[in-house]
């Protein structure tokens, strides 16, 4: 499933075409993607000029005239490609090719600048819904998610409040999405490499006995500020389905330092360990035992 940095980066691609534009009409293909379309879905975009797109966690966030939010989410194998008058791709990147079938454009939004944006999803784990500015903050799908990441309300002390008497692994704890959002596995893995702890630490180890940050705090948010930055630059990693809205692959995957890098030498300088996997909460975890810690 794509994560933060893919999804931001889908938002980039995707802005310069919607921002400002208005939805002369919007198309649905089928009744429903991963949960059906609402009955008013098309009537609440047609003609409405999109204000702003933004990102909240893994979704995108289409601000409308109206005063309603389209809220998208690219579930498992969801992208969206942008074609311009003159049908050539422009505005998403993961290792196989984006479905060429098209029988998985399952949502098209004609733009007033003469674009097309096609969203295609093989497996229709993707979504999107059509919510009232005004009720978004009782929406099941955004209430109770942690804070951005890359906000300015995520730092150490933060995330050691958050992580103060927990119970749980370090890992389980970043993967919660109510501790921080938008983090998921690949960068979870490459985050705690970064800051040389171990996946196995108990979450409470991040905060003193007064719930203040430990060095280990700080070394952890430098280092999630640090992978997902790069990840962003480098449009994100393509795995599996994800493409940029250019259809152009992401590159973080060939910065890798211990994501499915199992049985290979550890990168950190002066480290003769070796990448190990095991399965941690039902994922796949990759690590140096030799020096997390």
């Amino acid at each position: 499933m794509p994560e933060l940095p893919e999804v931001e980066t889908v938002r980039r691609g995707l802005q310069p075409a919607m921002e400002g534009a208005k939805i002369v009409k919007a198309e649905v293909r089928r009744k429903d993607l991963r949960f059906p379309f609402q009955k008013d879905f098309t009537a609440r975009l047609d003609g409405q000029t999109v204000i702003g797109l933004g990102r909240r966690a893994k979704y995108l966030l289409a601000d409308l005239a109206s005063g309603d939010v389209l809220l998208m989410h690219l579930g498992m194998s969801g992208s969206f490609r942008v074609i311009e008058q003159d049908d050539r791709q422009a505005p998403g990147r993961f290792h196989h090719p984006r479905s060429e079938d098209r029988t998985h454009d399952h949502v098209v939004f004609h733009m007033s600048s003469g674009a097309a944006i096609v969203f295609n999803d093989p497996r229709r784990f993707g979504y999107m819904k059509v919510i009232a500015r005004t009720a978004l903050g009782d929406e099941p799908l955004l209430k109770g998610l942690g804070p951005e990441p890359l906000g300015n309300e995520f730092d150490a002390a933060m995330l050691a409040r958050a992580c103060a008497n927990k119970k749980t692994s370090l890992k389980a704890a970043l993967l919660d999405q109510r501790v921080v959002a938008g983090l998921g596995n690949i960068y979870v893995c490459e985050a705690l490499f970064r800051a040389h702890l171990s996946p196995r630490r108990l979450a409470a180890t991040l905060a003193t006995k007064k719930d203040e940050p430990t060095d280990h705090a700080r070394w952890l948010v430098a280092a999630i500020h640090a992978v997902l930055n790069e990840a962003i630059k480098a449009g994100g990693s393509s795995l599996r389905d994800h493409r940029q809205t250019s259809g152009e692959l992401g590159y973080f995957q060939h910065s890798f330092q211990v994501y499915d890098r199992e049985g290979e030498k550890c990168r950190s300088p002066g480290c003769d360990g070796i990448v190990r996997r095991f399965t941690q909460n039902g994922r796949s975890t990759f690590w140096c035992p030799k020096c997390q810690k």
